[in-house]
């Protein structure tokens, strides 16, 4: 059975989040199976943070339902939260602190017992292979963005919530750590990526979630969006090659404006 046609990791069902009287999420639905990156899109202030914190537990939503594994991120949130790895586009481990010793407190929190041995196999596996004894804080971008997705993934989750995690990496160390979250894939766990790299979502996600204004206004692969809309009159306005891409979609869909 192909991995798109399984039952899903992430179930995103109708919910909506409210802050005071201002509604941040409307109903929003989607799913992550098995196998897949699935990508959410969006303007700055569309819903994108008020669905991730959703979905991690930090808010509740007003309305619907969230499970992750089978589990209920509200009734059975310890559960849903054990099968659940979030790296954060911001990392905060502590600088004075070796790679080893990051690797072994969060698995320890965990659950995880790692040996010496399984240590250096780990950061063998993300080409870290000689930074067991450096501290976090002489690590470049890219190799603490490489630490970071280790970390989240340490205790072997289901699902892996990824929000704009190559943010300020250059393109050789952005390349590694695609092959990172592909490789996360290929195991069969299921990754939601947060992003507003248009190239990103084209090259590594198998389905993307356009959301704007607190609601999904597109859902699908991004060669079908691209397919579905290249006729748009806002879409080939946006168009500066003359070739439809992702980004004149997303713009054709979500207007000119810059939000703050």
């Amino acid at each position: 059975m192909n991995s798109l046609e399984q039952v899903p990791i992430l179930d995103v069902d109708r919910i909506s989040v409210f802050y005071g009287q201002f509604q941040a999420v409307k109903e929003v639905t989607f799913d992550v199976k098995p196998g897949e990156i699935f990508g959410l899109l969006g303007p700055n202030g569309a819903g994108k943070t008020s669905t991730l914190s959703a979905i991690e537990g930090l808010i509740k939503p007003a309305t619907g339902k969230i499970s992750v594994a089978g589990y209920d991120n509200v009734s059975q949130s310890l559960y849903a939260r054990a099968n659940m790895g979030v790296q954060l586009q911001a990392t905060s481990f502590q600088p004075e602190l070796t790679i080893a010793d990051i690797l072994r407190l969060f698995a320890g929190i965990y659950g995880v017992r790692l040996s010496k041995e399984e240590v250096q196999q780990k950061l063998e596996e993300i080409k870290l292979e000689d930074a067991a004894e450096k501290k976090f804080g002489q690590l470049s971008g890219g190799q603490q963005q490489r630490v970071s997705l280790l970390i989240s993934t340490i205790h072997n989750p289901v699902l892996v919530l990824l929000d704009e995690p190559t943010t300020g990496l250059d393109p050789q160390s952005r390349r590694q750590l695609w092959e990172r979250i592909e490789a996360i894939r290929e195991q069969g766990h299921g990754v939601l990526l947060t992003t507003h790299s248009m190239e990103e979502a084209e090259a590594v996600c198998d389905r993307i979630a356009i959301i704007d204004h607190g609601r999904i206004i597109a859902i699908d692969t991004p060669d079908r969006l691209i397919e579905l809309h290249r006729n748009d009159p806002e879409v080939i306005s946006a168009s500066r090659k003359g070739k439809i891409t992702l980004e004149d979609v997303f713009i054709g869909l979500t207007g000119r404006a810059v939000r703050s």
